[in-house]
């Protein structure tokens, strides 16, 4: 039995009567002071951690005005506060030890667009490729490119000035915000915009700080203006924090004090609005991906391509390369990044042009292929080949599979991963070669394994050096490294920090920008916040201050990990490797990870979140002396006796009283889980959240009692065998309203399904008999036409016409189809973990399967959720126990199956299950070949999680949650493509569309078998 965990690090007094104070004085946002959301935003893309006090939610400007204005009283002046956007920095630059201002969760907002003058006004938690989704009806987008783009806010890239790719073209944040609204730490708003100099000069005459402000600034670059000159090195990126150069125009006629705020990393106010320009998308749009035998060779070759006039060129290494490879995203695009025969591709340009003009674009394409094929046939630079897109869906694709770089690398095998510190470099493009071959030797002198990307255009490459900062020795070297690169950095004339801010790293600030300039950045920040309480210790303290910036050797996530046994780590390896990308905090709808990140918008919610609650979980554990692995065997081989039952039924008694335990905590947030896994198969690292959510539920109720609805769920696959001897009966009593309230009330299961009528014993009337002795007698001719179909619990007596109408279909293409008899598959028992249970389940499984695939017959299965299970859960529960047999989804099945050719003018539209089209990429493309081929068209539509998933949906706590996502983005092309010429693979979807709808649309299998009688 698991301990008691007591949460650690309790909360200041001042901290909680600021909080209880912040709601009595209007404050309409959400106010979280549990250590669950608390760990939530102790990290983010960087190797730091820092566990907050509190974090705080606000709604609009109105909450930052209170929240501010109330910390300027008396009793919580001495509090200090760090605004947090999408929480993906790569340097710690959102980190804090004092209260988070999360503008997120509820700061999405489009305010305001204005087409003829090209402009939109958004709040700061508007999510960058939300914003363009909004644009792209009228044409335009916001042009700088990140590769966060579908989680990272705009507050977040006004803080950053965020540029990425294409920043040659496009350039930086800062060349498109046109205004922004910033509430001071004093409560004042600060709204800025570019004005004539005497304007400035007027309002630095108000007696207050805004008027202070004007007058520092004003002052500041003015007269330091050649200093500022001669320091700010020539580059496309900016160093952040701050850009005393471009506030002045050339003449210094003209003066925008935004240009302070953007890239001040939330150290002097709290960005809640930005008005921002917006850019035409180009019409004409090509990618030219060009190989080489060497990333010398791309890099070297990078400056030919600018010259070239590409609007973007981003360049990757055989390691990243190599990755991709293993990843979802790779089937997507290894038709456009083939292989060379005979060569061997170690580096990869990936060159885009757009333009407004056809004749243009295909005109600069001819010249660059001309001179391509030229190099390929004279063997020179090192290009061995190279492909051209002008596929708006591949182009999309391959900068998907650019995007994922970041996280790619943190899923390197090892405990040595490669990590943020050292990773955006920043040299002029002409020093980019040289400078990467030093670096390189600097990495290899210290024996360290790493993987580059980057944009090469703008001579900005992310190097990430593998490290384990559990070693101590390899955590002193991140500090060697760190001197070293910010050395090598100024000898090619650039910076450490090119794209993604200082953070830890301010501490190199003074050095680069020297005693003079650094003291006139600290009078601004005095200016803005005398008493450094907004994000204090980054890009400088105010003047006069004694307090110190942050460190490269601040407080780690390594620290706490390293106190987890390297046993217990392997073990829960999938939630110990979360790097923290974010890519889990995906704001597209249409994408299936995450739904509970998606509709709640609390990380805690999140793969990412779930991962740190385990990881501190374990640590807590290993602080009270559990070995966890010990324990988890005990649970696995041995029941618990009546003296267990007996404390039990104590600790969650003292549950209800109230009692703390952070496994409350951590439960709450693994319940909300919906065990779709799409985790497992979208995220970068493969954090596989329904894995690690079994094993600690199974711990979790060591110690507490299971409710009454986890018994039901883990049981369907044994009672609806028994309810379906008599479904009429039954289904009169679950259509009784007193039965549906009693359900949800004591049960707390709601919309219970309706059991088939009639039964599939009744459909099939005999037919399809299983017969083992039979099955072996079959000749060798017999063989090749037998197929067998493996039952699951949701169709065979849910959905029984679905099995009929398959059982049918394989008839009708020649076959002989058996109904195997009904097995237990064991998922409802693994999902709620009983994990006790679903090993045995498990074993008498693949006993029986094993027993079958020594036929030779293929065996397939109707649901993915459940035949995938087959291929993990058993694998990883079973081990060399779980034998060798197959059992084939459908779709894979008939992949190479020749089928009658018809013709039918009908469109159909496919929604795919989520589990089973991260799990297995190639889904959506099968079944559309296979239509195909029955001479049958199919258009797969794009869409996130229906919301069922299971019993997920049937769940009274989830109910509103599951139904929220349908409405995201399944009820819209459910409506417009109608029963009819709607198909849909999974069991949970079909039946959330009935609920919901009202018709329950059929399996692809059901439509080919209309069209083929």
């Amino acid at each position: 039995m698991i301990p008691k965990l007591n949460p650690e690090l309790a909360l200041d007094a001042s901290v909680v009567a600021f909080t209880k104070a912040l709601l009595n004085a209007g404050f309409t946002g959400d106010i979280e002071t549990s250590y669950a959301s608390r760990l939530a935003v102790a990290t983010d893309n960087s190797v730091y951690q820092a566990l907050p006090q509190a974090v705080v939610l606000p709604r609009n400007t109105d909450d930052l005005v209170i929240m501010t204005s109330l910390a300027q009283t008396s009793s919580f002046s001495h509090l200090k506060f760090s605004p947090r956007g999408g929480g993906t920095g790569t340097n710690g630059q959102a980190l804090t030890e004092h209260i988070v201002v999360d503008l997120s969760r509820h700061m999405r907002q489009i305010l305001e667009l204005n087409v003829q003058e090209r402009w939109v006004r958004v709040q700061a938690g508007v999510i960058k490729d939300q914003l363009n989704a909004f644009l792209k009806p009228y044409g335009f987008f916001f042009a700088p490119d990140l590769s966060t783009s579908n989680r990272a806010t705009i507050g977040g890239m006004v803080n950053t000035d965020a540029s990425g790719q294409g920043s040659l073209v496009y350039g930086k944040t800062s060349d498109h915000v046109l205004a922004l609204k910033t509430v001071l730490i004093d409560g004042n708003v600060l709204n800025t915009h570019k004005m004539p100099t005497y304007e400035a000069e007027h309002r630095a005459e108000q007696p207050n700080s805004i008027g202070r402000i004007y007058q520092q600034v004003l002052r500041s670059c003015r007269e330091k203006r050649s200093d500022i000159l001669a320091t700010f090195p020539r580059l496309n990126r900016f160093l952040t924090g701050y850009d005393l150069e471009h506030v002045f125009n050339d003449d210094l006629s003209e003066f925008d004090l935004s240009r302070i705020i953007t890239g001040s990393e939330g150290s002097l106010g709290f960005v809640a609005e930005a008005k921002l320009n917006i850019t035409p998308i180009a019409k004409f749009k090509c990618l030219v991906n060009i190989k080489y035998d060497s990333f010398e060779s791309a890099l070297r070759n990078s400056p030919f391509l600018v010259a070239a006039e590409a609007t973007s060129v981003e360049t990757m290494d055989s390691k990243v390369l190599n990755l991709a490879r293993t990843d979802i995203v790779w089937h997507q695009v290894k038709d456009f990044i083939a292989d060379v025969p005979g060569k061997t591709m170690l580096g990869l340009n990936i060159v885009e042009y757009n333009t407004e003009d056809e004749h243009e674009i295909t005109d600069k394409i001819a010249r660059l292929t001309a001179r391509l094929d030229a190099a390929i046939a004279a063997e020179e630079g090192g290009i061995i080949g190279y492909q051209v897109t002008y596929d708006a869906a591949a182009i999309n694709a391959i900068y998907t599979m650019r995007k994922k770089s970041v996280g790619l690398l943190g899923n390197t095998p090892g405990s040595q991963k490669p990590l943020a510190f050292a990773e955006d470099t920043a040299v002029p493009p002409e020093n980019l070669a040289d400078f990467i071959l030093e670096f390189r030797a600097l990495l290899d002198s210290h024996g360290l394994h790493y993987g580059m990307f980057g944009h090469v255009d703008a001579g900005v490459l992310h190097v990430r050096p593998a490290l384990d900062l559990c070693d101590p020795e390899q955590e002193k070297l991140l500090r060697v490294i760190s001197d070293q690169v910010v050395a090598l950095t100024a000898k090619y004339g650039g910076l450490m920090w090119g794209e993604h801010g200082k953070g830890y790293r301010s501490e190199y600030g003074p050095a680069f920008f020297g005693d003079a300039l650094f003291t006139e950045l600290r009078k601004i920040k005095a200016a803005f916040d005398p008493r450094n309480r907004v994000n204090p210790g980054k890009i400088c303290t105010p003047w006069q201050s004694a307090d110190s910036l942050v460190s490269v050797d601040g407080p780690k996530r390594a620290w706490f990990d390293k106190q987890i046994p390297v046993a217990v780590k392997n073990s829960f390896d999938s939630s110990l490797n979360c790097n923290g990308n974010g890519l889990c905090f995906n704001y597209e709808e249409s994408s299936p990870m995450c739904p509970s990140s998606k509709i709640t918008k609390d990380r805690r919610h999140s793969p990412k979140g779930r991962a740190g609650l385990m990881r501190e979980w374990l640590r807590l554990n290993e602080q009270q002396g559990v070995d966890i692995l010990a324990t988890e065997q005990q649970l696995l081989t041995q029941s618990q006796g009546m003296s267990a039952l007996w404390q039990k039924l104590k600790n969650s008694w003292g549950k209800r009283q109230g009692d703390a335990d952070f496994s409350h905590e951590v439960k709450e947030a693994m319940e909300g889980c919906l065990a779709c896994k799409a985790c497992a198969g979208q995220c970068p690292i493969k954090v596989d959240v329904p894995s690690f959510r079994a094993r600690f539920l199974q711990l979790y109720h060591s110690r507490y009692l299971r409710p009454a609805k986890d018994y039901v769920v883990a049981n369907i696959e044994r009672t609806a065998p028994l309810l379906a001897k008599a479904p009429k009966f039954v289904n009169f009593f679950l259509r009784q309203s007193v039965v549906q309230k009693s359900l949800a009330h004591g049960i707390g299961y709601v919309d219970t399904p309706l059991l088939s009528v009639p039964t599939l014993a009744e459909r099939i009337a005999g037919h399809y008999a299983f017969d083992l002795a039979a099955l072996q007698g079959l000749s060798a001719t017999q063989r090749e036409k037998t197929v067998l179909l493996v039952q699951d619990p949701f169709t065979s007596f849910y959905e029984a016409e679905l099995v009929a109408d398959t059982l049918a279909l394989l008839e009708r293409l020649g076959y002989q189809a058996v109904l195997l008899p009904f097995l237990p598959n064991g998922k409802p028992q693994h999902v709620k973990g009983f994990l006790r249970e679903f090993a045995k389940t498990a074993k008498t499984a693949a006993d029986f399967l094993n027993q079958l695939q020594q036929l030779g017959l293929p065996m397939l299965g109707l649901d993915a959720s459940l035949v995938l299970v087959y291929r993990d859960e058993y694998q990883k529960t079973l081990g060399a126990e779980r034998g060798d047999f197959q059992v084939q989804l459908l779709h894979e099945w008939l992949a190479d199956k020749p089928l009658p050719a018809i013709s039918q003018p009908t469109e159909f539209a496919l929604l795919a299950h989520c589990t089973e089209k991260t799990a297995l990429p190639a889904t959506e493309k099968t079944w559309q070949q296979i239509f195909s081929k029955a001479g049958l068209t199919l258009k797969p539509v794009s869409v996130g999680c229906c919301g069922m998933a299971g019993t997920y949906g049937h769940e009274l706590q989830q109910v509103e949650n599951s139904k929220a996502l349908f409405e995201l983005s399944w009820r819209k092309p459910v409506e417009h493509y109608g029963p009819e010429r709607l198909l849909v693979t999974g069991f949970s979807c079909r039946s959330q569309v009935k609920r919901l709808v009202g018709d329950k649309p059929r399996h692809p299998i059901q439509a080919l078998l209309h069209a083929l009688s």
